[in-house]
Parts: structure tokens; C-alpha cells; sequence
């Protein structure tokens, strides 16, 4: 592994600024983020991410391989729910099981945004095609994660009767606030083009940083208050964790090696792949399997997944693409 962009990563303000929210829970200091700013800075990146997404599929024909792509993506969002819900079930009930599944099946938008600044700091980008498939990739696993658990209640005679309100679940799935702006601001990127991307630059680009920089702070105390869970979860949820992160890493590196993706493409398809939602699969969860244990599954997307990912993950893959790519 190239320890120096290692280093550089974690030096990153925004992976740093991670580390001091949790020491606000660490050292107990009063500050806080309130709820209203945590969800704007959520709502802001994702329209940033979905805007430049869009500008940059202005910019770029369609081809095969961005068609294969994202093929891919929704190839793994309904895979990994489905093989890790089995994982899951050596333990834990179906429910809970299901609510995991959910939550590695679909993305964590913020990491993937900090994979994209790690690349620019490296002169890499990657396509708007990829943020596509993000929104692809976010959606599928929540319906899945519902029907496991319906499926699970069938089997162990429980509640069998009851059933699954189609409706509110596809509604919760693709239409939820994170989805609908990413997808709004993508076809809106799209279709205003080049004059609207120099329009809204200052605030799609310019600030985005220094942004994303302060949310980071705020998941860090969030991280670190769940962190307090870690001994309620287990070591078995703890390596289970770590198993299907490594597995999902191996096969997306092996698609991204088959479709031929240029490495920024293809790092940001890994970190899709490698990341656990914590926003909005819990939300849709708390509402379609409110048996399941958020305690559990938040801890393990935001205490495990996503600061293995954003401290040594992302520059661990992009090491191993470059090496495979002979970029090395």
C-alpha cells in the first residue's frame, strides 16, 4: 500500500476534522451540531455530488461501457443483501438481519464524496455516469431488505398474514429526500449544461470542501456516540462486517478489472461497494422493520464501515487499482 497517500489521507482537513467531533464525545466537550444543519449539509452534498454528476454527463457521450457500469452497480445493489442477509442469520433473528442486509446493500453518499475529493487531491475525476449509478445503487436494497425480513416472519410462522405495503415502501425507497435530490439535481445538471454548472459553481464546487469538511465533524461525534454500542453488537457483527466489506471490495475490484473503468471510475465504484448506508436505510427501516435494533445496524454502518472506509479504505483500493491497472 502506498503509505504516503495513506498519510496524506488521513492528514486530508475533512478525515481530520472527523476525528476532532469525536473527540467532542471522547473529551465530552458542550459542542453541538444541531439536527436542522446536519440534515442541510446531508442535503447539500447530495445535490452538489448530483449537479456536477449531471454537468459532467453533459459533457460526456454515453457509451458501452458506462452502460456496463451501471449494470454493475445494481448487479451488487441487489447481490450483497441478499448473500449477507444469509451471513447475518448465523446470529441474529431476520429481522435485524434484514435491517444489515439493507444497509450494506445500499451507499453511503459520504463516502463516496470523500473518495472524490481524495482523487482530486491526486488529479484524478471520475464521471457523471458513476453518480448514476449511485442513485441506482440506493433504492433496490431497502425493498429487498423488507422482503427478507416479510419472508423471514413467513418461514418462523411469525405474523404471517401480514403484508407489505407496496406502496409506502417503493414510495420511502425511491422517492425518500436523499434519493429525490440526488436524482433532481442530476437531470437538472444535465439539462441546464454548461451555462448552468458556471451559474452554480461557487456554490457546487467552490465551497463544497470546506462543506463537507464540517459534516465530517458532525459524523464524527455521531460515530463516536455509537461507538458506545460496539459491546452490545459483538465481535461477530464486528468480523461479519469486516468479511462482507472485503468481499464486496474483491468482486467490485474484479468488475471494474472486466468493464476496463479508468481508476477514478472505478475507485468510486469500489467505495460504492465497500460503503454501508447510515441515513437512508435506517430511516426506511425504523418505518418497514421496526423490530429491528437501530442500535445495531447504525453502529455497524457508522462505527465500523464508514471509518475503516474513509481512514484507510479509500486509499487502500485506490493503491490496489493502480497496481492492477499497472499505474503503480
Amino acid at each position: 500500500m502506498d503509505f504516503h497517500a495513506a498519510l496524506n489521507n488521513i492528514l486530508n482537513p475533512p478525515v481530520l476534522f472527523f476525528f476532532l467531533g469525536m473527540g467532542v464525545v471522547f473529551f465530552k466537550s458542550d459542542l453541538r451540531i444541531t439536527e436542522g444543519v446536519s440534515k442541510f449539509l446531508s442535503l447539500y452534498l447530495l445535490f452538489s455530488i448530483g449537479f456536477k454528476g449531471g454537468h459532467e454527463l453533459f459533457k460526456s457521450p454515453f457509451a458501452e461501457e458506462h452502460l456496463l457500469t451501471l449494470i454493475a452497480c445494481m448487479f451488487m445493489a441487489c447481490f450483497v443483501p441478499i448473500y449477507s442477509y444469509f451471513i447475518f442469520k448465523a446470529k441474529l433473528d431476520h429481522a435485524n438481519s434484514a435491517a444489515l442486509a439493507g444497509s450494506f446493500g445500499s451507499i453511503s453518499a459520504v463516502t463516496f464524496v470523500t473518495a472524490g475529493a481524495f482523487l482530486h487531491s491526486y488529479g484524478y475525476e471520475y464521471q457523471g455516469f458513476i453518480v448514476a449509478g449511485m442513485a441506482l445503487m440506493e433504492s433496490p436494497a431497502i425493498v429487498l431488505a423488507v422482503i427478507l425480513d416479510r419472508l423471514g416472519k413467513k418461514k418462523n410462522h411469525e405474523n404471517i398474514n401480514e403484508k407489505i405495503h407496496w406502496k409506502q415502501l417503493l414510495h420511502e425507497a425511491f422517492f425518500s429526500s436523499s434519493v429525490y435530490i440526488l436524482i433532481g439535481a442530476l437531470i437538472v445538471g444535465y439539462l441546464s449544461g454548461e451555462s448552468g454548472w458556471n451559474t452554480t459553481k461557487p456554490f457546487t464546487e467552490d465551497i463544497f470542501k470546506g462543506l463537507l469538511t464540517f459534516f465530517l465533524l458532525d459524523k464524527g461525534i455521531d460515530a463516536a456516540k455509537q461507538m458506545r454500542e460496539l459491546k452490545k453488537v459483538g465481535f461477530f457483527l464486528i468480523g461479519s462486517a469486516l468479511v462482507i466489506m472485503v468481499i464486496n471490495v474483491v468482486i467490485a475490484i474484479l468488475l471494474t478489472k472486466i468493464i476496463q473503468m479508468p481508476i477514478g471510475d472505478a475507485l468510486m465504484f469500489v467505495v460504492l461497494c465497500a460503503s454501508a448506508s447510515y441515513i437512508a436505510v435506517p430511516a426506511a427501516m425504523k418505518e418497514s422493520i421496526p423490530e429491528a435494533n437501530p442500535s445495531i445496524y447504525l453502529t455497524v454502518a457508522l462505527s465500523i464501515v464508514f471509518p475503516i472506509n474513509i481512514i484507510i479504505g479509500i486509499p487502500l483500493y485506490f493503491y490496489i487499482l493502480k497496481v492492477i491497472s499497472g499505474a503503480a
